[in-house]
């Protein structure tokens, strides 16, 4: 196999040998030096800049011209630091649509790049030189069992760049097989190095090089080949500097073939068989690569509709908040007015009848709700322990007597015999109730009692902290507030009636949502939905959307009910009341709920 002709010892060519003699001869000028042309110069230098991260060399040259000195695609010249490149490898593409300097273009010419890296492994990991001594033949095998070292030496370094060594198995290898110098075993021995040492270096897969395997088997012998894998499998694991240890595996190489060669039959048509095997590897290789690029064009497409769909949400949330803060702003007007659901003042559809002075049972009722909220709300102090190995602290005499003994046998001590003790308070926190109640005429038994909740829960959570804020909106079409978001109590119970039409639920909740941020974790958050839900299906799933969105962030919505014949809003907890009288207490507790559970 010829495979050995990456690694060139020398940059001469006859060429130059015959300017050089022509100089000693009659003192003739030498000829001038083939150049690239200028556009394959600029390709060459952009493949060097981009050399240094593929080899972790800094001293390394490529040339890239049409056609090479060596004859290979691509070699490198241990002695000149050079790396001699193949612009033909490029083709279709002209040198000005090449431009290695730009991180990704490689993957326009994966052939072409999978031979710079294939040369990089060389100039990074083939660093053993030959003594002057050593036997050619076995020079030559050590140099096959290095094209594959090299390799999977690189591999362990980079190993993103596989796909890119798997394209120079088309490459660098299928030449070598068409075109061999050695014949008969040694030939087949040589594809088994190039293919299945790949394969063991884990370039190539098993199932890809089956078709090899099972020739080489055939025309090797199973022992042969048993033999032959151990060597290239220990030649693997050779460092790259150490020219004794491979030579000596290529000497073992060499002693394994010249045993068996002479007791084995060679097939006529071995050239034909062996090429038929590696382009049945190639086709593999193929096969696989096109699935593998399928998979990741999938998983690429998925991942850019999962960010479009991800940022199609991001404007859709902005222009609900945008929305919400537009309602909450038209609704809780200075003038308490009733709006429509765009804004606009509805002032003849106001359910608001007046305002009277709280009873004394709903100040009572009140001061008892301040109290339940503390006692929700209060939290014990936290207590923090660390050691140390000195004061302040309590003194743990174990851990001195430890720390003494330490120091005796004359270790560094470790123990911490001073325990400190920290305490504190956690914060309380405050309380975010908003009620929305139906003023549609089906409610009017609700209107009492929810009046004198409302002003009760307000009251005791301006009582209990100081950053406590209560709501209440009546929604018929139209949206009234009847109590603002704000740190002061009410003064007065509003009233009101229900007779109103048709419902808005779902921008009540965005008022409710806006105005006390009933979204935002951090504070004991509750919305009171008090109605019998005789909806239609677009005003139910209007609701429904708002619903799922307050639960989801860790708001609890509770839904009153009255009538036996009251609908039950998905994701609320349902309560009915069959007495309206006792909405206040179940509102009151619901709250503390809510208070309790904040974390």
């Amino acid at each position: 196999m010829s495979a050995h002709h990456h690694v060139q010892p020398s940059a001469t060519t006859p060429d130059d040998d015959a300017d050089l003699a022509r100089w000693d001869d009659d003192g003739a000028p030498p000829a001038p030096p083939r150049t690239a042309p200028a556009a394959w110069l600029r390709v060459g230098a952009e493949l060097g800049d981009r050399l240094v991260a593929l080899s972790g060399r800094q001293d390394l040259l490529v040339t890239c011209r049409p056609g090479t000195r060596s004859g290979a695609p691509a070699a490198f010249y241990p002695a000149l630091a050079e790396i001699e490149f193949d612009s033909g490898l490029f083709a279709p593409l002209l040198p000005h649509e090449i431009h290695p300097r730009i991180v990704g273009d490689e993957d326009r010419y994966p052939a072409a790049w999978g031979a710079l890296v294939h040369e990089a492994a060389h100039a990074a990991h083939s660093i053993w030189t030959e003594p002057a001594d050593a036997d050619p033949r076995v020079v030559q095998a050590a140099l096959l069992l290095e094209e594959s070292r090299a390799e999977g030496a690189h591999l362990t370094r980079r190993p993103t760049d596989r796909t890119y060594l798997r394209s120079t198995v088309r490459t660098l290898v299928m030449p070598d097989i068409a075109n061999p110098q050695v014949q008969g075993i040694e030939h087949a021995a040589g594809l088994a190095a190039l293919i299945l040492g790949r394969r063991d270096a884990g370039i190539l897969d098993a199932g890809e090089t089956k078709a090899v395997a099972d020739l080489c088997e055939k025309v090797l012998s199973t022992d042969l080949l048993a033999t032959l894998t151990s060597i290239w499998t220990a030649a693997h694991r050779c460092a790259d500097h150490d020219a004794t240890t491979m030579l000596a595996h290529a000497q073992d190489w060499c002693d394994a073939l010249g045993t068996a060669a002479p007791a084995r039959p060679v097939p006529e048509d071995l050239t034909d068989l062996l090429s038929a095997a590696a382009g049945a590897v190639m086709d593999s290789m193929d096969a696989n690569d096109a699935a593998d690029l399928a998979a990741q064009a999938a998983a690429n497409n998925a991942g850019a509709a999962r960010s479009r769909a991800q940022a199609q949400d991001r404007a859709q949330q902005a222009d609900q908040r945008r929305k919400a803060a537009a309602t909450a702003k038209s609704v809780f007007n200075p003038r308490g007015t009733t709006v429509s659901p765009n804004g606009t003042p509805r002032p003849s559809s106001n359910p608001v009848t007046g305002a009277r002075r709280p009873t004394a049972d709903e100040q009572t009722a009140a001061a008892r709700l301040s109290r339940a909220l503390r006692a929700a709300a209060y939290r014990e102090r936290t207590e923090e322990r660390t050691t140390s190995p000195t004061p302040p602290g309590r003194l743990n005499m174990r851990q001195a007597l430890a720390r003494d003994a330490q120091r005796a046998a004359g270790s560094t001590p470790t123990a911490e015999p001073f325990t400190h003790t920290r305490r504190r308070n956690s914060p309380t926190p405050p309380l975010r109730v908003g009620i929305a109640v139906d003023v549609s005429g089906s409610m009017s038994a609700a209107c009492k009692p929810v009046a004198s909740a409302a002003w009760i829960v307000a009251r005791a959570a301006a009582l209990t902290d100081p950053d406590s804020r209560t709501a209440t909106i009546a929604y018929d079409m139209n949206l009234t507030a009847l109590t603002r978001p704000t740190h002061r109590a009410p003064d007065r119970v509003t009233t009101f009636q229900a007779n109103g039409g048709s419902h808005n639920l779902g921008h009540a909740i965005d008022a409710l949502d806006h105005g006390l941020e009933l979204s935002r974790p951090g504070t004991g958050r509750l919305l009171v939905i008090v109605t019998d839900a005789q909806y239609t299906r677009g005003e139910t799933a209007n609701a429904i959307t708002r619903i799922k969105r307050l639960t989801t962030a860790g708001c609890a919505v509770l839904q009153l009910t009255l009538t036996e014949g009251s609908r039950h809003l998905p994701g609320t907890t349902l309560l009915h009341l069959p007495r309206p009288s006792s909405a206040p207490a179940a509102i009151a507790k619901a709250a503390s709920d809510a208070i309790r559970k904040t974390r």
